[in-house]
């Protein structure tokens, strides 16, 4: 099978989303059950199959019709339900299922959980489950802070279930601090996170992404198309697949991928101080980043004024952050992008073999730059093994899947 061959394959094998998956949600009685509803329609958008489970007072915030129009399957509620023929949803839902999932888990919950208490549906679903369960957590933060709720929280994950959150900030009670619900698109994240392939499992990965910005003055400076997508697409794709990933990024408007430490900066000077403080403890070093090659040799205190006169700037040669790194006595594995607009195997390879990496992404600017998909080429020391065009998710987990081949 070719590299190609191999990359499709892969991708078919629940590696876009949540395509072939099929999730129970349980829903728990608190304010964030609201956050339920849109969980369920990003769950669905990702390709799973949803059978939403609530608790008695979960229907008092949120009805089950609404669960039942964006899943597009039964709500269950009674443990008593006479719609499934053998009359055991607790035990029938969870036999298919690829993953259980409670949020809103309310402290009340959480401690049925940790003690076996079994006294509705959706209790008595989790105690005779057949397949992973991960738990979203949501309270007050003095209910979540209470020692009997961190007991239950311990207990529960010596069991092996898996806590998402909770996350801190201002909560319906008008509090703020610890305890409310991560955001759904948060959760939907962890979730298809839990089902990649750990092909990076202890490893510590150091990236750059986005552009620079090299100032002329206080107000302007000078800049390229970056839009950080590509990069942050794969700082996310390397934590999905277990890796410790610390991304420092140019100026972008991106969020930050879910468990991924983010440093910003704003030159190349302030990335490359960043980058080569952390590559010492670095396993794998990705250059994604549009870094400037020129930056002006002096930047003007003040703002500078419209003349009638020829503006002239000099410009100084910014250092190539990617070759001192490959440089380093200790060098950790070396991943370069390669954006050009013409040429690309030419320059790709050349840059594959004068700074001694292991790998370069090639693309052409105008197949992808600022976009949301892309086309790109993987070289090593093998030769050139072009992708298909995609997402750049996608393209993320297929480069994700090229290096752990390489690093093994």
């Amino acid at each position: 099978m070719d590299e190609l061959d191999a990359i499709l394959q892969q991708r078919q094998s629940n590696m876009t989303g949540l395509t072939g998956k099929t999730i129970v949600l349980g829903v728990t009685g608190g304010i964030a059950a609201y956050k339920a509803a849109e969980l369920v329609r990003l769950f669905v958008k990702a390709g799973a199959t949803v059978h939403v489970a609530m608790t008695e007072s979960a229907t008092r915030f949120v009805t089950p019709l609404t669960f039942q129009a964006l899943s597009g399957n039964t709500v269950w509620v009674d443990q008593w339900d006479t719609r499934m023929s053998n009359g055991m949803a607790h035990i029938n839902l969870t036999r298919q299922a690829d993953l259980t999932v409670v949020a809103p888990a309310t402290a009340n919950f959480i401690a049925k959980l940790a003690h076996g208490n079994a006294d509705d549906l959706l209790s008595t679903l989790c105690l005779a489950r057949d397949c992973p369960l991960l738990v979203a957590p949501a309270m007050n933060r003095q209910m979540w802070s209470n020692a009997a709720t961190q007991r239950n929280i311990a207990q529960i994950r010596a069991d092996g279930i898996d806590i998402l959150g909770p996350d801190s900030g201002e909560q319906a009670c008008g509090e703020t601090g610890e305890g409310r619900m991560l955001e759904a698109a948060e959760i939907c994240a962890a979730v298809v996170a839990y089902f990649q392939p750990k092909l990076l499992a202890g490893r510590r990965v150091l990236m750059t992404a986005g552009p620079t910005f090299e100032a002329l003055d206080p107000v302007r400076g000078l800049t390229n198309l970056s839009s950080g997508k590509m990069g942050f697409a794969l700082a996310q794709a390397c934590a999905n697949a277990g890796a410790a990933v610390t991304l420092v990024s140019g100026p972008v408007s991106q969020a930050t991928p879910i468990g991924v430490a983010r440093i910003n900066v704003q030159s190349a000077m302030q990335m490359r101080e960043a980058v080569l403080k952390e590559a010492p403890r670095s396993d794998i070093f990705i250059g994604v980043a549009a870094v400037a090659d020129y930056r002006p040799a002096t930047t003007a205190v003040d703002k500078i004024k419209k003349s009638g006169e020829t503006l002239s700037v000099e410009f100084i040669r910014n250092p190539d952050i990617l070759a001192e790194v490959a440089a380093l006595p200790s060098a950790p594995f070396c991943v370069g992008f390669a954006a050009e607009s013409r040429d690309l195997d030419t320059y790709a390879q050349g840059k594959l073999v004068a700074k001694k990496l292991q790998l370069v992404v090639g693309n052409l600017v105008q197949d992808g730059m600022g976009g949301d998909t892309n086309t790109v080429v993987l070289f090593d020391a093998t030769g050139r093994h072009p992708l298909p065009t995609s997402s750049k998710e996608e393209l993320a987990r297929d480069i994700v899947a090229h290096l752990s081949s390489l690093l093994s």
